[in-house]
């Protein structure tokens, strides 16, 4: 039980903006414990969703400092016209490195739906999850299948 809390909250802390590494720590766990690999998947996945889920909320804040024009010209102009254009099924690359976290800033400067886009944030997350536990079976354990 301590190590479902030990990923849910490793993953928490790696989907806001502090920096932390969630795939090793559920390969590790995997590594200790490869019977119990869907349950760390699930922690993992609902802990990096609401570590992103903050991010957005962090976002709808942030809109009260920066005025759409700032934000449509600075450094985030990619991903603000990513948004823009796919809207919350863009959410679903949450889960890639440095970008995802400015998505998840920008989805709630941008006011998207929280329930759609939050949809979309725990799908990508819950694959990439399961693509980091299928690798980590076949390296420790190849005899174990994944159902």
């Amino acid at each position: 039980m301590a190590t479902l809390w030990l990923m849910f909250t490793g993953a928490f802390i790696a989907a806001t903006v502090l920096p932390g590494g969630s795939e090793l720590l559920l390969v590790g766990f995997i590594q200790q414990a490869s019977v119990h690999w869907l349950w760390l998947v699930v922690a993992a996945s609902i802990g990096n969703t609401l570590g992103s889920v903050t991010s957005y909320y962090l976002g709808r804040l942030g809109r009260i400092a920066q005025t759409p024009e700032l934000m449509a010209k600075g450094n985030y102009q990619r991903s603000f016209k990513l948004l823009q254009r796919y809207g919350s099924i863009a959410m679903l690359f949450a889960w890639a490195p440095v970008v995802g976290d400015v998505l998840c800033i920008l989805a709630g400067w941008l006011r998207l739906p929280i329930g759609r886009t939050c949809f979309f944030i725990a799908i990508g997350k819950t694959f990439r999850y399961f693509i980091v536990a299928a690798v980590a079976l076949q390296w420790f354990e190849p005899a174990v299948s994944l159902l």
